[in-house]
């Protein structure tokens, strides 16, 4: 079949039934995801082969999410024919909570379908043509501009993590595995952690040098000034002692503040401390 061209009908049908999609949308009734295998030695579940000795795995989803930034996904299909799409998946309330707290950047909260605890798994993507995303009912996946971007922040991150050195990795082993513990429970400490938004970190002069000094910055919401009623330097001392001055990291220092009281220099000097990357280094 010809590919179509600009003034042909399907084009304009298709362009017109996927003008209204978003970044972030969501197709419910979507529910297959393919990716393509190693037929010889595959690491998921069985395969349709293909030439090549690769393989088409396709699997049940609950859902698909839009990857496509928006600007792409109105333009003429004839010049953009593709978008990009995610599964949804489901995880447990703790997950979730994980997840919005920016521990988890495999995921992103999607909150059309937070209530039924889907979130997209960005470690999955695949390619399709407009032409079906046409066929499917469009669920906008936001209601407000602040969730459009944090689901926009949160696909950026996927991709720009700042890969730190193999040895901070060994030294904030006991940091992570603290808050891996503590978060999800009715403690003092777990309470504090979950009213922290982000964790960042800098090393200076820089992660290469033979000494560096190493500075946490743990974010908290602005309304949390004196946790419950409690200052929060016990927790920030606790947490600086997970972390000891070893090898080259000859100085760990931290602070507990809000966003608006950090400066844009600190924040873009900075990189977010994630968890769920740590732990797949260390394993």
């Amino acid at each position: 079949m010809p590919r179509l061209v600009a003034d042909d009908p399907d084009a304009k049908r298709i362009d017109a039934a996927v003008a209204q999609w978003r970044q972030g949308d969501v197709a419910l009734d979507a529910g297959w995801f393919v990716h393509v295998a190693d037929g010889s030695a595959p690491l998921t579940n069985e395969a349709a082969e293909l030439e090549g000795g690769v393989s088409m795995v396709q699997g049940t989803v609950e859902a698909l999410v839009v990857l496509t930034q928006t600007c792409d996904v109105v333009r003429p299909c004839i010049n953009r024919p593709f978008v990009e799409l995610a599964p949804l998946v489901e995880v447990d309330e703790d997950e979730v909570h994980r997840i919005e707290r920016g521990h988890r950047p495999r995921y992103a909260i999607v909150p059309a379908v937070r209530g039924r605890r889907l979130v997209a798994d960005l470690d999955r993507a695949m390619t399709l043509e407009k032409s079906i995303l046409a066929t499917w009912t469009r669920t906008p996946g936001f209601s407000t501009d602040e969730e459009t971007r944090r689901f926009a922040q949160a696909l950026a991150r996927k991709r720009a993590r700042f890969a730190f050195p193999d040895d901070f990795n060994d030294l904030v082993t006991k940091l992570q595995s603290r808050i891996d513990d503590k978060h999800d429970r009715l403690s003092d400490e777990g309470r504090a952690l979950r009213a922290l938004r982000e964790i960042r970190v800098t090393g200076s002069p820089s992660w290469d040098d033979l000494s560096v000094d190493v500075f946490f910055w743990f974010l908290r919401d602005d309304a949390d000034e004196t946790f419950e009623g409690k200052r929060w330097d016990p927790f920030l001392e606790a947490w600086k002692k997970l972390v000891p001055a070893t090898g080259r990291y000859t100085r760990v220092e931290g602070v507990v503040m809000t966003l608006k009281d950090m400066t844009a220099q600190e924040y873009v000097d900075s990189d977010p401390l994630d968890l769920d990357y740590l732990s797949t280094r260390s394993g």
